[in-house]
């Protein structure tokens, strides 16, 4: 198997050469392996995949790398052949992986389509300054692109698609009870979530961002999860998003009961702020049905102390606003509105 790849060089007056550190370029053509590349690549490199379909799962346990491909024209898609690794074996696309004792730091996954995996699409646990962008994750078995136990990340561009669960899916750990993690200003922004079980779930974390996040067609389009850990989640915005017409119908699971027609839906939630937002034709009968909606956690933990301000709220049934919680010190300010149900009045 031949694998192109391409040092930087310098020019001097003694000739040209390969300086101590050189980054270099591998470039993967179809029919070769994305994960030899990622194995033989040093801190600071590239691997460029042509256009194509490459049958398997990547798996990343190193820093300062760039995965780019060539946008929608670049798919990975799940092997036919036995699986060699953890993520393959978990039935995930690309997986970044490090330890907490070594976070996967400054690894790029850029214009690439990930498809058809029966567990994530992409899926990272342990990073740093992650950047996910101009991805597209469609018709994996559970969440497009998630992540667990990581800071500073930017999952920005990327369009999320017909998944079994989340299109995106950003918590503080998936396997044990902790309060939530500060993720030190991760951000969630200019994504396009559609066909989802959710579009969009926080579930366990403070101090970051879902901006300007487009949310239609699913289930439900946000859902922000806290219970009664310490510290709280929140500290959180959630602004500029438009999220319309999430209007399929999910069966119930044993975590959450049916989801239909319900935009933003904060449940255990303390001191976030959403605002700005344009949400309109969300329409349901279940229990998170409506616009913007404030409900209890599956715990019983009630949201408190959260502004929900300046959001233009439309067409939303039963409600553009509800606030189905006991909890207390939830403002809602200058929303513009029809219909409220507990929830102050509506401009």
């Amino acid at each position: 198997m031949y694998l192109g790849c391409v040092a930087l060089m310098v020019t001097s007056g003694l000739g040209v050469a390969a300086p101590a550190g050189a980054r270099t370029t591998y470039d993967v053509v179809p029919g070769e392996s994305i994960q030899l590349a990622v194995d033989r690549a040093k801190p600071g490199d590239t691997i460029d995949i042509a256009p194509g379909v490459y049958r398997e799962s990547v798996l990343i346990r190193k820093s300062d790398l760039t995965l780019r491909g060539a946008g929608d024209r670049t798919v990975l898609q799940p092997s036919t052949a036995k699986a060699t690794h953890v993520c393959g074996l978990g039935g995930h696309g690309i997986c970044v992986l490090g330890t907490d004792a070594k976070p996967a730091t400054n690894v790029r996954i850029h214009s690439l389509t990930v498809s058809k995996f029966t567990k994530n699409g992409i899926w990272a646990s342990r990073t740093n300054k992650l950047s996910i962008r101009e991805v597209t994750a469609v018709a994996n078995g559970n969440w497009g692109i998630a992540q667990e136990r990581s800071l500073r990340s930017e999952i920005r561009g990327n369009a999320a698609r017909d998944n079994g669960d989340a299109g995106i899916f950003v918590s503080n750990t998936i396997d044990t009870e902790a309060g939530a993690v500060n993720t030190r200003r991760t951000v969630v922004m200019d994504n396009l979530l559609a066909g989802n079980r959710i579009g969009v779930t926080v579930r366990r974390l403070r101090n970051l961002y879902v901006n300007n996040n487009v949310v239609t067609g699913n289930c439900a389009g946000m859902f922000v999860v806290g219970d009664e850990g310490v510290p709280r989640t929140g500290d959180l915005t959630v602004r500029g998003n438009r999220v319309h017409h999430n209007n399929k119908s999910c069966a119930k699971t044993a975590r959450l009961p049916r989801i239909q027609g319900a935009g933003i839906v904060l449940t255990g939630v303390e001191g976030a702020t959403i605002a700005s937002n344009a949400v309109w034709s969300n329409v349901g009968t279940s229990p998170f049905s409506g616009g913007i909606v404030l409900f209890k956690s599956i715990v019983g933990a009630p949201n408190t102390g959260n502004m929900i301000q300046s959001n233009m709220l439309l067409a939303n049934r039963p409600a553009d606003l509800a606030n189905r919680d006991t909890g207390t010190g939830n403002v809602f300010s200058g929303n513009y509105c029809r219909v409220s149900e507990k929830a102050g009045t509506c401009a």
